[in-house]
């Protein structure tokens, strides 16, 4: 005996159960939001670079790769260049990680003339590869672990005193964290207020060199 009600019965159910799955049970398959990265930076040039929602905002930069996130620092343009152009952009992305210590634009204009720099970046790439290493520690430290460990050695060899100084870490009684502790995919970076290693000074102090 046929029951011409049955299929109606079915169809209805379904709906009922597709209605039910939206409204309920949809959710418990969505991924939960991922929380916002919170990334705390500190010392006194740290005001003065994107906070919040800007661009290149310290929580945006955990999510990059070291050699990205030294794009969105605008205080870095000198030292980003100069890591490219010296090839050692290949060398941040290793097992165990990195640390950047990483000199301002004004550090760079303090410390070379405009023929020194352009000689650096065009030809004499030995030299401008010995100083980028001379700001390359191997492995991920914070500003507290450096301090506490009291030394580090750079890539270049060279084994630099941390010590703190109040609110900020001096790296080889020379530089100063200016703002330290930005994160970056298996990377922190510090930036610093002098050029380190091992090569003369010859600014002038006549202005800032373009980039």
């Amino acid at each position: 005996m046929s029951h011409p009600r049955t299929a109606p019965a079915l169809a209805a159910a379904a709906l009922l159960l597709a209605a039910t799955a939206c409204t309920t049970g949809g959710d418990a398959t969505r991924p939960a939001p991922t929380p916002a990265t919170t990334v705390a930076v500190t010392g006194p040039l740290c005001a003065a670079l994107p906070t919040g929602s800007e661009p290149g905002n310290p929580a945006f930069l955990a999510g990059q790769p070291a050699d990205q996130a030294l794009t969105w620092m605008p205080t870095l343009t000198t030292f980003e260049a100069a890591l490219r152009t010296s090839g050692a952009l290949t060398d941040l992305d290793t097992t165990g990680g990195i640390t950047i210590l990483a000199p301002t634009d004004d550090a760079f204009a303090a410390t070379f003339s405009d023929d020194t720099w352009d000689t650096l970046m065009t030809r004499d790439h030995q030299k401008l590869r010995t100083l980028v290493d001379a700001h390359l520690i191997t492995g991920v430290h914070t500003t507290d672990q450096l301090a506490t460990a009291g030394t580090t050695r750079t890539r270049d060899g060279t084994t630099l005193t941390v010590t703190r100084t109040g609110p900020t870490t001096r790296f080889g009684d020379r530089a100063d964290a200016v703002c330290a502790d930005y994160q970056a995919t298996g990377a922190r970076i510090h930036i610093i207020d002098t050029v380190l290693g091992p090569l003369p000074a010859t600014a002038d102090g006549t202005g800032h060199r373009a980039h």
